[in-house]
């Protein structure tokens, strides 16, 4: 029988016959289109995103609605970094709910929807505000949306993320990424056998190396300019040496001591829309805190240092331009900011 692990609160996921790790990818697959094909049409104000900064998953839509200025047209509820069997919480919020939705638990959202929901109750999500009900947690689908269906409400200089001329090869490494590197972490932490730990740990590591070569010679990962694919692999390397490499055991290397990889990850990091939305405290308290199976003591470590995520990174000699035609967003949203002591400073 299926045992579910607390990490299917975060994004499905569960250990077979005390094996191996497995995720459950079917998600809620409405999407919000500009023509509202599937009863949701593209319309700013209508909807909230819900995104806890713990989650690598809701973390690239943090960024991304970022990077493509749309703050203001698609507004964003923040669960703290903890939760129970049952939900995330809105315990960062005064009185416990968030401020638009007036709730307190996101499972109220599935609920309102689909009252015998059967999975679990993922971020990130988005929400129709006026019903309070969930639109979709499928979570590949939305930033690519956010790309394509959001394009009207997009600030003036917002990048190509997901241009039409690369999307095949987009595609291609999101699938090696997905099923090696961002999944792969999870497999190594929640093997059930040390089979299935050394199969995942070698996968994973192989392609840690795939991408230390692929990126010796391009600054990003598809060329010279940000795509997709680069915001996907950023937050699990974000996550690498505060979380996986000691607490999934994913442990031949810290990220810093791969030289391209750590490079790589600290030039996005000191961009603006990729350092400005990860918060290393929630980060490491959502790892330890939750996943009492790993750690059941729940103690969160203070390590590692973060310094080093602000040091000069020397990708520039790679040429390239990180927004291609366009430009940086601007400051971060009031409101919006990671909290003193979070970051890198």
């Amino acid at each position: 029988m299926a045992t579910q692990s607390s990490e299917h609160s975060t994004r499905g996921a569960y250990v077979t016959g005390g094996q191996e790790f497995n995720r459950d990818t079917n998600y809620i697959e409405d999407r919000i289109t500009r023509d509202g094909r599937d009863g949701w049409p593209v319309e700013p104000g209508r909807y909230r995103l819900i995104a806890a900064r713990a989650c690598p998953w809701a973390n690239r839509t943090l960024i991304v609605r970022r990077l493509l200025g749309l703050e203001d047209a698609i507004s964003v509820g923040m669960p703290g970094p903890t939760h129970d069997a049952r939900s995330w919480t809105f315990d960062l919020d005064p009185d416990g709910r968030d401020p638009v939705l007036g709730i307190e638990r996101l499972q109220e959202a599935y609920f309102k929807r689909f009252p015998d929901y059967p999975r679990g109750i993922t971020v990130p999500a988005v929400v129709d505000i006026a019903s309070g009900a969930v639109v979709t947690n499928n979570y590949p689908q939305i930033t690519l949306d956010f790309s394509t269906e959001w394009t009207e409400f997009h600030r003036d200089g917002a990048p190509q993320l997901y241009p039409e001329p690369l999307r095949e090869e987009i595609d291609s490494v999101n699938r090696r990424v997905f099923t090696e590197v961002n999944n792969g972490v999870y497999r190594c932490g929640f093997a059930g056998s040390q089979e299935a730990y050394d199969k995942a740990y070698d996968r994973l590591w192989t392609a840690m190396d795939w991408l230390e070569d692929r990126l010796s010679t391009r600054r990003f990962l598809l060329g010279d300019t940000i795509t997709e694919a680069d915001v996907r692999l950023f937050t699990t390397l974000a996550r690498f040496d505060a979380v996986y490499h000691g607490h999934f055991k994913c442990n031949r290397q810290k990220l810093s001591e791969m030289p391209v990889l750590w490079a790589y990850a600290r030039d996005l990091f000191q961009t603006p829309g990729f350092g400005d939305t990860t918060d290393f405290v929630q980060i490491k308290q959502h790892y330890y805190i939750v996943h009492e199976d790993i750690n059941p003591t729940g103690i969160v470590p203070k390590g590692p240092a973060l310094s080093g995520w602000l040091t000069p990174h020397g990708r520039e000699e790679l040429g390239g331009r990180p927004f291609g035609d366009g430009t940086p967003p601007g400051p971060v949203k009031p409101g919006e900011e990671v909290a003193e002591g979070h970051g890198a400073a």
